[in-house]
């Protein structure tokens, strides 16, 4: 039995929205678990879509009209990915997103809270 995560990624396109589909099949047979949280970022908002099996974990990131999958990756704490750009750091009900072309001691682009 396999593991097999499906992301569903949208696009922005001239006058309407295209998806794409992206299926990752892996070995084991870990149940595929998601959860969906919405976080307030000041003045905008972030939706994280958390897919999880076994010991494989991503995040599926809307910021705006942009999509960013990212995997997990070693944290002290909390829990950390990374995905084109962007490192997604959370901690509790906490998030901060980074933009690593602003330098690796750059502050977070935002910081956000899970909406309740």
């Amino acid at each position: 039995m396999r593991s097999i995560f499906t992301v569903i990624m949208l696009a922005a396109a001239t006058n309407a929205a295209m998806a794409s589909t992206v299926t990752l099949d892996l070995p084991g047979d870990a149940p595929v678990e998601r959860n969906v949280v919405g976080y307030e970022c000041g003045d905008q908002s972030v939706k994280a879509e958390y897919i999880n099996a076994g010991d494989n974990a991503l995040v599926v990131l809307t910021l705006g009209d942009r999509t960013v999958v990212a995997v997990t990756v070693l944290s002290g704490s909390g829990a950390r990915y990374a995905g084109q750009n962007y490192v997604w750091w959370t901690k509790g009900d906490n998030a901060d997103l980074y933009d690593l072309t602003k330098g690796e001691d750059a502050p977070a682009v935002l910081s956000c809270e899970a909406a309740k």
